[in-house]
């Protein structure tokens, strides 16, 4: 089987689906060889020579399409591509496939297999293959850096000869993967952090990073069995707007993490609060990509509202793209390793297998997913 590891097309994004310490997985499988994409390791300071001297070999983009067995690909491939494709080949990845639905079909039509690793089920065993939450947590990080950057003044606590500088405030809305390592990256640089979520199961969590729990009775909601926050109600939103208003307006910086599984993200941050924060401060859109949290937002840029600066960025893990590889890289090479059949020298598709069943939404041209049939 040869394995061909595919950079993404997009400029912004510095990640690599393969990574030196963590390619030794599938150059230890029986009966396989990698191949790789001229300049995939670039925006990780990786050199195609650092590769090949790791027992790899370097093609074209066009050349590993055509030869790859198993296709790792940090994006969806566009139609052209896949009809390169050998018939029968695998492909893994971020496939995107809510907003490449057209992709997905394309590699149903050429036969081929695709596993997307956002559909990874949240169950103990498959955590190590969660590519969702290892890039959010990275994101969430990124972001607090981010925000800060713009803001004009700086986070921590000061005693100086000068007086005593206030810190920052930061309000972080949305408390899963990214909105944690955010709660906790405002804290460490001294910030005075506080957070909500819809899920009040959260609030342990919350005040175990040393942030307050901001509690805003919304009526009955809660979470999906995959731990996500469930969709709320338009009058729930409104009241959420309304009383969250009130801690933006204390707000130095401001950081919005909520996204809904396929689904546009929920407005809630619309230019009614933004005019009632303080001119200078910051609020930061994760969720800009998939249609934004704040009224406003635009992917890859600061938009200036009543002296309050709206940031979006997208790709904020590839911000540091080095710890994205490597976590990325693990994920995938961790459900390669895991389904490799070292007797028949291929992938096992075992559609009793739990992973299976929710990753592979395309196996020998069908699509198997419901959502995309």
């Amino acid at each position: 089987m040869i394995i061909a590891a595919l950079k993404s097309p997009d400029a912004k994004d510095l990640r690599s689906v393969i990574h030196p310490e963590t390619i030794g997985k599938l150059l230890e499988l029986e009966g396989s060889s990698v191949i790789f994409e001229s300049g995939i390791g670039k925006g990780i300071n990786v050199s195609d020579e650092d590769l090949t001297a790791l027992g790899l070999s370097v093609f074209s983009r066009e050349d590993c399409i055509a030869k790859g067995n198993l296709i790792i690909t940090p994006s969806p491939l566009p139609r052209d591509e896949v009809d390169q494709i050998q018939s029968g080949t695998s492909v893994i990845g971020m496939l995107n496939p809510f907003y490449a639905l057209d992709e997905l079909k394309a590699l149903a039509e050429a036969k081929l297999n695709a596993v997307s690793m956002e559909f990874i089920p949240r169950i103990t065993r498959a955590q190590k293959m969660d590519v969702l939450s290892s890039q959010a947590n990275l994101a969430g990080y990124a972001a607090v850096l981010e925000a800060a950057q713009y803001l004009n003044s700086a986070l921590p606590m000061m005693m100086t000869a000068a007086g005593t500088l206030k810190p920052a405030r930061v309000f972080v809305i949305g408390v899963g993967v990214a909105g944690l390592q955010a709660i906790a990256t405002a804290k460490r640089l001294g910030a005075r952090v506080e957070a909500f979520d819809t899920r009040d199961v959260v609030e342990e969590q919350v005040k175990s990073l040393g942030a307050k729990f901001v509690k805003i009775d919304l009526g009955e909601t809660g979470q999906t069995d995959q731990g996500y926050a469930k969709e709320l109600t338009e009058e729930q939103i409104a009241k959420q707007k309304e009383l969250q208003s009130l801690v933006c307006a204390r707000s130095d910086i401001v950081i919005t993490t909520a996204q809904i599984f396929g689904r546009p993200a929920p407005r809630i941050i619309d230019e009614a609060t933004i005019k009632q924060m303080k001119p200078g401060s910051v609020i930061l859109d994760m969720a800009v990509e998939t249609g934004g949290n704040v009224e406003g937002s635009a992917v890859d840029e600061v938009v200036e509202i009543n002296g309050v600066k709206v940031v979006g960025v997208s790709n904020l893990s590839s911000r540091v793209a080095n710890h994205a590889s490597f976590a990325l890289s693990n994920n995938i090479l961790n459900w390669i390793t895991d389904f490799y059949d070292q007797e028949s020298k291929s992938l096992n598709f075992d559609f009793e297998d739990e992973v299976i069943q929710s990753s592979v939404l395309v196996f020998g041209g069908e699509i198997k997913n419901e959502r995309f049939a």
